[in-house]
């Protein structure tokens, strides 16, 4: 069977040959075809590829057996039984060859070991397939990449570093440090990052390796820096750490050590040191030290004017100095009622008094004359407080007004002024024509030459004058007089004019020819006033210039010999010299800082530290100056609590003659909730510097009004300000006192039908608002009469001038129960005075007993008619007030039984007799007179019990008063004749 199969092929190949032959085919190509075709057993193989000069490409990794080989390892051509590696190019062949089992002629390479990159990266070796005939191919080349894996971490050249560095240098590169990585590829063997491990240390790498600094090194605090640095290779496989040590060389350089950069200071801390680790150097000083001179110096512009004082206003300010409550205020706050001062601007965003902003333009004012008598006294005291300083590119000889006193028109004399001129700060003062001095020169202009008047500092200065003799004090020290300092210049007395009046004027002056201002001040002005007819006191102007914040001095005992301390004004700056340095670094350590506020000013204080050496030959060395500050930190405010009987109720005659409105008020201070410290501060050590009292809505001046203690806001120099709106009671002063004068504020109320309560509220401040208490509201209620529960008869007696006899209302109370009254209610007795009647019966109603009148006059009941719908309207008109004045809708049944007829038990006696007599003309008294006076009598009395009205009813009010004047002056004509109304 198999040979017959063969033959058949072997037929089949002849006739093909045969065919191909005819067709031009040559041998060889038929070959080629056949062997392409169908593998014989004894065809020659060769390899499946394109070219065999490209050979085949395979990828291995490091850590696989499986290799990736492009193209595929194929022959064909013949039956395959094997593969085999027939030259090694680089004698190692460490692969596989693996025919595959689909007998395709198919193989796959395998390492019979595993590879490794770093060894050996690539391999290359020639391969053959060999057919089961024992023909060989042709050698094809294969070439195998290991590919590599990030094995290896970077690894360092050196174990450790160790580098010296000197202080007070900035190094571009201090050292170098270097790792290698094993791996055989860039990617994994190849150093792509630096970094330092190490926390909080001056120092920074780069991606080379290199260490730098990035603030000078300094051996007080750190002598060596430990490093901890690792390495990264490209594959971000970190290395072990490497420890890289940095010795600071100490350097010994000019200039002070152990200087802190910043000091904290807790407020109510007193002294702190500043300095307690300061040493100079002097190193190698080319020169023998002379003199050594160092200062200190504490910058406080920023603070208020120029210092942490007490943030008081300019009022509260001189009080607590102790000075001359006649002093006038010529820059008042805005809102004390000083309209005139409204257009000025003030310095926003400072603590304590008004700081007025002068632009040099148009900020100027106009003194009213109420305010300060124009022409001065031959004895004053003037005084400011002013920040100023030299305008660039303006004329020096300008002249800068503060005050002035000027002609109001037709001519521009000046008759007394203070003004700035080229940074001399200049009074003028200039004496008015008198007999027997017209031709005698007087000094009339005082000129000091002042380095604070332009060094936009704020200063305090106060002139006074006992003409001739003139003296200045600047920031509370007397100015030392020295030759042509300041330079008096003499001049003639005005001479008298007519119809000619001064204008004051602060911050320009009046120009009277041209009608408007010139002559601006450009700077800062605050606590402008003016003192006549005596002189302040010297510690008093000390006292208000006073810094509650200041450097503290060395105690003088620690001054050795040769060593000398000075100290300015305001102990703001300190110098210390002299030739000893050991005692000069004493002195520095004991340098403090106190602030005696209790409520300091947060925020931070600069220090500026300056020192020479001076050598024997006279050369001085400057060492380097040091800043440093002083950090105020927050203080823990206080709270303010008002407490007291909330609510308190009188009778109506208590508010005629005037109700205390805060009889048990108390006031206290304690420190802020939550702190260790909490706990009420005595009202006898506390100062208060305004309370106010509002009442809303205002008071209505016709019958209301608010008194104070006038002797006790004399007593402790507190000033009161009273209006509709409330009262302001304001003057720094001590709780207890602000106390005394609260519990003594009086309320009257002349109506207090009007009204069921009042409503006041009372807050307090402290350091002119900065600390504000709490809200205490205080009500006064009014207590109305009630009405009587039982059955009476009540008998008034209303005498008047002609001794008429009286009008009987007998109450009766009703067959049902009446509802409980309010407490407010008023029941008053309605007074009509009329002649003894005749009583004809207690059963008649109201209307019955208004017919009965009608029968004797008809003009009489439409009288009485007219004042029951007027009774009606007042009734009507009283709900509406009270809903609307107080919002509670139960008032409506309130008032209805306020003012609602008791007519249960109402009975009228009329006498026809004397009815009729009454109506003749001949004892003048007509039903016209009749009716006029029962009207004004029944809207009297229905006035008088119209508790529930508003005290907005201007109208009603002006209308009862017209009425009771018509009244008193018509008593006889509008009275009854003859007749008497019981009720």
């Amino acid at each position: 069977m198999g040979a017959t199969k063969y033959a058949s092929v072997v037929f089949c190949l002849s006739v093909v040959l045969r065919v191909t032959l005819a067709s031009g085919i040559s041998e060889l190509e038929l070959s080629k075809l056949s062997g392409a075709g169908i593998g014989s057993a004894d065809g020659v193989p060769h390899l499946d590829l394109q070219s065999l000069e490209s050979g085949y490409h395979g990828l291995v990794r490091e850590n696989e057996t499986t290799v990736e080989v492009t193209p595929r390892i194929k022959a064909v051509g013949a039956e395959i039984c094997s593969f085999k590696i027939v030259n090694k190019h680089h004698g190692d062949a460490p692969f596989d060859i693996i025919l595959k089992d689909d007998g395709e002629g198919e193989v796959q390479l395998k390492p019979h070991r595993t590879l490794n990159c770093e060894k050996r990266k690539n391999y290359k070796f020639d391969i053959a397939a060999v057919s089961c005939s024992g023909e060989v191919s042709e050698n094809v080349t294969v070439h195998i990449t290991v590919i590599d894996i990030n094995e290896y971490a970077p690894v360092f050249l050196q174990p450790s570093y160790v580098y010296q560095v000197d202080e007070g240098r900035l190094y571009s590169e201090i050292v170098r440090v270097e790792a290698t990585d094993r791996d055989c590829t860039p990617k994994f063997g190849d150093i792509c990052k630096y970094e330092i491990l190490t926390t909080e240390q001056p120092f920074t790498i780069d991606s080379e390796g290199v260490i730098r600094n990035t603030e000078p090194l300094d051996f007080e605090k750190s002598h060596n820096h430990i490093l901890s640095v690792v390495a990264y290779d490209c594959g971000m496989k970190q290395s072990v750490p490497v420890m890289v040590t940095i010795k600071v060389n100490r350097v010994c350089r000019l200039g002070w050590k152990g200087i802190p950069e910043r000091i904290d200071y807790a407020p109510s801390s007193g002294r702190v040191d500043l300095f307690p680790s300061a040493e100079l150097q002097l190193c190698d000083v080319p020169c023998q030290v002379r003199q050594v001179d160092a200062r200190v110096a504490l910058t406080t512009a920023h603070i208020g004017k120029g210092c942490d004082r007490d943030t008081y206003s300019v009022a509260s300010q001189r009080k607590l100095c102790g000075a001359s409550q006649d002093s006038i205020d010529l820059l008042p706050s805005p809102a004390s009622g000083a309209d005139w001062a409204k257009g000025l601007q003030t310095d926003e965003g400072r603590e304590g008094d008004q700081m007025y902003e002068f632009d040099g333009v148009t900020s100027a004012v106009a003194v009213p004359a109420s305010v300060l008598d124009h022409n001065l006294a031959s004895t004053f005291t003037m005084s400011t407080w002013m920040k100023h300083k030299p305008q660039p590119g303006a004329d020096k000889h300008m002249k800068e007004h503060i005050i002035c006193s000027a002609d109001d028109h037709k001519m521009n004399r000046h008759h007394y002024a203070l003004f700035v001129r080229n940074c001399r700060l200049i009074l003028l003062l200039r004496r008015d024509y008198s007999d027997g001095d017209q031709n005698n020169f007087r000094p009339a202009e005082w000129r000091w030459k002042l380095p604070q008047v332009c060094d936009d500092v704020w200063h305090h200065y106060a002139v006074e004058v006992k003409f001739p003799d003139v003296q200045l004090y600047v920031d509370g020290q007397l100015f030392k007089t020295e030759r042509k300092n300041p330079e008096i210049i003499d001049d003639w007395p005005l001479h008298p004019t007519k119809g000619i009046n001064t204008t004051v004027t602060v911050g320009a002056c009046w120009q009277g020819s041209e009608n408007k201002m010139k002559h601006y001040f450009h700077g800062y002005l605050a606590g402008l006033s003016v003192l006549l007819h005596r002189t302040e006191r010297a510690e008093v102007l000390t006292c208000l210039h006073k810094c509650k914040e200041s450097l503290e001095v060395p105690a003088m005992e620690l001054l050795e010999p040769g060593m000398e301390l000075l100290t300015n004004s305001d102990l703001t700056e300190l110098s210390i010299k002299g030739d000893n340095k050991t005692n000069l670094e004493v002195l520095m350590r004991r340098v403090g800082y106190t602030n005696s506020r209790e409520f300091p000013t947060p925020g931070r204080r600069n220090l500026h530290i300056s020192t020479t050496i001076t050598c024997d030959h006279g050369k001085v060395l400057k060492v380097p100056s040091l800043e440093s500050y002083v950090m105020v930190l927050q203080p823990q405010e206080p709270t303010i609590s008002i407490n007291g009987t909330s609510n308190l109720a009188r009778d109506y005659e208590d508010f005629r003659q005037g109700v205390r409105v805060f009889t048990d008020v108390h006031v206290t201070v304690g420190s802020v909730t939550g702190t260790k410290h909490n706990h009420d501060i005595s009202s006898v050590e506390k100062k208060l510097d305004s309370c106010s009292v509002s009442v809303y809505p205002s008071l209505n001046p016709d019958h209301e009004t608010l008194s104070l203690p006038e002797n006790m806001l004399s007593q402790f120099g507190v000033v009161a300000k009273v209006n509709k709106d409330g009262v302001v009671v304001s003057g720094a002063d001590l709780i207890y006192n602000y106390e005394q004068i609260l519990r003594q504020i009086q309320y009257t109320n002349r109506k207090p039908a009007y009204y069921l309560n009042r409503v006041f509220k009372l807050i307090c401040s402290e350091l002119n608002g900065r600390f504000l208490s709490n809200e205490y509201v205080q009500t006064l209620t009014v207590i109305h009469p009630r009405m009587t529960g039982s059955k009476s008869t009540e008998q008034p007696h209303l005498a008047d001038k002609h001794n008429h006899e009286h009008l009987d209302v007998h109450e009766k109370k009703p067959s049902h129960d009446h509802a409980p009254q309010p407490a407010h209610a008023h029941v008053d007795r309605h007074h009509v005075e009329m002649h003894p009647a005749q009583v004809l019966s207690e059963d008649h109603s109201l209307m019955d007993g208004v017919q009965a009148v009608t029968g004797a006059s008809h003009a009489v009941t439409i009288i009485i008619v007219v004042c029951v719908g007027f009774l009606l309207f007042m009734i009507i008109l009283g709900v509406i007030r009270i809903r609307a004045a107080h919002h509670r809708a139960n008032q409506e049944e309130i008032a209805d039984t306020e003012m609602a007829w008791d007519d249960s038990a109402l009975t009228i006696t009329v006498n026809p007799m004397e009815q009729m007599n009454g109506s003749s003309p001949s004892n003048g008294q007509g039903p016209a007179s009749a009716g006029g006076r029962v009207r004004g009598e029944h809207c009297d009395d229905d006035d008088s019990s119209d508790d529930g009205s508003s005290y907005r009813d201007d109208d009603l009010d002006s209308t009862d008063e017209e009425e009771e004047e018509v009244e008193s002056g018509k008593h006889k004509d509008l009275e009854w004749d003859n007749s008497t109304l019981t009720i």
